[in-house]
């Protein structure tokens, strides 16, 4: 009995000895001796240690600076701190891989500081955020600071002594993790890209310590808080949800996302979280084995890094869907990160070695030597990203967004179509809405959000008032708005309740590919359902865009429908009044920022519009009424310091009318070059769109080329079954047809 009770105790030191070895966290022992050893076999990761070592050697040479916190984002000691944290992280990796005791020293001089300076003061002085941080004007930042710097005090941790570790232990990492969590709780133990960065934070520097009690904390958020279900951040979402009977880490993986990686919030967002998921998921693979946190939810952390990379435009960047700075892609720090990690601990899919090799970089731990390892001997394949429908909720069921690709030439046209949840705080009023891009170029754009990040001049690089009054609002998306007020009126917490409905999705049609949808609470005792096709014919240069956005209601309203195009206006086939002095559209949801800069009544018939962008030509045909009106309008009114861009806008409005159909088709076609001043297909090759039918069954609409082609696309509105047979007989026609929607060809009599 005694030598089972010494081996189990042996045991149990033994366990504890090697839970104790550093680092751990992200880099491991093994890892550090492979880089070092095999490191140099690669160029791709001898690079990315040569730009990093370069870079800390550059820092380090400036000295130690810990300032006392005082400004905003894009100030100089909120950019100080974050440069510190990044510079911490890569110094630790130096320190393991050359062995280079400065980098070290750098490391823990600079704790020592920063843990002298940490108990001097309350919070940051600046009031704006509902949860301050310490170092900077919010939490967020502070959790950012701890997820970076728990890594470079892992790479330190058996350098410096105890009596040193215990020191900072006890003055800055335990009060720093207990301040982010137990003393703001409603930072902490949210569904949020705020708290996955909190949890990741005081998870890993509780794994650095081993201290069990942070670690269930991160996992499994705080046992109890005050928090209300009224409580709010500053951008109107809320703290709790309704409901919500779980926080921590492992509820951030269970309830920010969809199961087929989907994240609430949007892809910019997305992206940002990543960082923290994937960061902490590795020291969790690393340290706590048992949780098998990339098999969890089917492997869901991996399958979010390919969502995210589906949700790109051909030049890898981000869709800017809901609050989101455009240009953001796969180039930066948290997807090298994110995709390495992938590899990793995914499948060894070879295509996202395209992906690396486009990035240039690998993050330098375990995964991303082995990325570049694999790199040098492998036949990359291209990375594919498919047409592909995501759905929202964490089971799914809770609206979704369709993409859909086409290919003609060396050109790629994506469709995107959102009709996903609000996307809590950083969510917009934009249901149906969609944004059209050729290649790496909106066509119609959506306007992202407001805001200069970490340019201290414009607001202290936060957010915009305007992001509100704007951006935000339905008027600045291409979708509906009703009797010029904003879905839901303009409140997030209702909009949170609420979500469109998936009607169908075909994205694997080589020449017809279609997105449905549809959302009955945006507006009262109004229904919504918009389909948009994307048509591959000979008959045209590129493929069409059909749209058809039906209205169902009870009264009778005032419609407007925004497209907000990009470029320089080429021709109309009706007569603008441009206004000599120019007046606000309106005085609220968004209408306050566009001026009135000309109108024009339309007539029953076949409308177009046309411009030019980028060395290519547009054009819409739409189906106007002798109640439709097409105004020009442009940002920038109620807008003293100049925050917004002065994009153009048209604007579709047919007022006092119940139910309706507004249908269009959008061509991308002809050229010009600057240098020989050739232009060539310079317009429209639609001759006459037509409704032929409206109501509850059936949608069906007539298009016809100028050399004679004629089609005729019909959809059902309430059977979106595969198996469903319609038969629709129209001024004397028969259509017949199986499934949800046909393309009927008329010019070669393909029925």
């Amino acid at each position: 009995m005694k030598a089972r009770i010494i081996i189990f105790i042996l045991g149990c030191f033994s366990a504890h000895f090697l839970m104790a070895q550093h680092p751990s966290l992200i880099l491991t022992k093994a890892g550090v001796e492979q880089m070092r050893k095999e490191g140099v076999k690669s160029p791709l990761f001898s690079a990315s240690l040569n730009e990093v070592q370069k870079e800390v050697d550059e820092y380090m040479a400036k000295g130690i600076n810990v300032p006392m916190p005082k400004d905003l984002a894009g100030g100089y000691t909120h950019e100080q701190h974050k440069s510190n944290f990044f510079m911490l992280q890569k110094a630790g990796v130096l320190f393991q891989v050359t062995g280079n005791e400065d980098y070290a020293r750098f490391i823990h001089e600079t704790l020592k500081a920063y843990a002298l300076l940490f108990p001097t003061f309350d919070r940051h002085p600046s009031e704006r955020s509902y949860a301050p941080g310490k170092f900077f004007w919010q939490c967020l930042n502070d959790a950012n600071w701890l997820v970076y710097v728990s890594q470079a005090y892992d790479c330190i941790y058996d350098w410096i002594s105890e009596e040193e570790r215990n020191d900072l232990n006890s003055k800055l990492f335990r009060p720093m993790a207990d301040f982010l969590s137990v003393e703001t709780p409603q930072f902490f133990n949210r569904i949020h890209n705020h708290s996955t960065w909190a949890n990741a934070a005081v998870g890993m520097i509780g794994l650095v310590m081993d201290d069990e009690e942070l670690i269930q904390r991160a996992l499994y958020g705080l046992k109890s808080s005050d928090l209300k279900l009224t409580q709010v951040d500053n951008d109107g979402g809320s703290i709790l949800q309704e409901g919500q009977q779980e926080a921590g880490f492992i509820a951030q993986i269970d309830f920010a996302f969809s199961p087929d990686g989907y994240f609430t919030e949007g892809p910019y967002y997305q992206r940002y979280a990543m960082y923290p998921f994937l960061i902490f998921g590795q020291a969790l693979a690393n340290k706590r084995t048992g949780l098998k946190i990339f098999e969890h939810r089917n492997g869901l952390l991996i399958n979010a890094v390919y969502a995210l990379l589906y949700q790109t435009n051909s030049e890898g960047e981000f869709f800017p869907i809901n609050d989101a700075q455009k240009g953001m892609s796969i180039y930066s720090r948290e997807l090298i990160t994110a995709v390495s990690t992938a590899f990793h601990y995914g499948n060894k899919d070879e295509a996202l070695l395209s992906i690396i090799a486009d990035q240039g970089k690998v993050s330098l731990d375990d995964a991303g030597l082995e990325a570049a390892l694999v790199l040098e001997k492998a036949n990359v394949k291209p990375f594919v990203k498919p047409s592909i429908q995501f759905t929202d909720g964490p089971n799914g069921d809770e609206g979704g967004v369709g993409i859909l690709r086409q290919y003609a030439n060396e050109d790629e046209l994506t469709l995107v179509m959102k009709y996903a949840k609000h996307g809590m705080g950083h969510g917009h009023f934009d249901q149906l809405s969609f944004l059209y891009y050729l290649n790496g170029d909106e066509i119609i754009q959506d306007y992202g959000a407001a805001r200069w990040v970490n340019i201290e001049q414009k607001s202290g690089g936060g957010y915009l008032n305007e992001n509100k009054t704007w951006a935000k609002q339905t008027v600045a998306h291409n979708t509906l708005v009703i009797n010029n007020a904003s879905q839901f009126g303009g409140n997030v917490t209702e909009a949170d309740k609420y979500h469109g409905e998936p009607y169908l999705f075909n994205g694997t049609d080589e020449n017809l590919k279609v997105v449905s949808a549809k959302n009955n609470q945006v507006y009262e005792n109004t229904g919504l359902h918009r389909s948009m096709v994307m048509i591959k014919h000979p008959s045209f240069e590129n493929p069409i865009l059909l749209d058809l956005f039906r209205v169902t209601s009870t009264g009778q309203n005032d419609y407007d429908l925004p497209l907000l195009y990009q470029g320089q206006l080429m021709k109309t086939s009706f007569d603008f009044e441009i206004h000599e002095s120019m007046e606000k559209l309106g005085s609220s949801d968004g209408y306050e920022h566009l001026w009135n800069e000309a109108e024009a009544p339309l007539t029953e018939g076949t409308s177009q519009v046309s411009w030019f962008n980028k060395n290519r030509f547009y054009t819409q045909s739409f189906v106007s009424t002798a109640q439709d009106k097409m105004i020009h309008a442009r940002l920038g009114a109620t807008d003293p310091e100049f925050n917004l861009r002065r994009d153009p806008i048209l604007i579709t409005r047919r007022t006092t009318t119940g139910n309706t159909l507004f249908a269009s088709i959008l061509e991308v076609h002809g050229a010009y070059s600057t240098v020989s001043e050739i232009a060539t297909n310079t317009y429209s090759q639609i001759q006459q769109l037509e409704i032929l039918r409206n109501d509850e069954q059936y949608s069906l609409v007539a298009f016809t080329h100028k050399n004679g082609g004629s089609w005729v696309f019909a959809i059902s509105n309430n059977d979106n079954a595969a198996e469903a047979k319609h038969e629709v007989v129209q001024n004397g026609e028969k259509f017949a047809w199986k499934g949800s929607f046909h393309l009927f060809d008329q010019s070669s009599n393909q029925k």
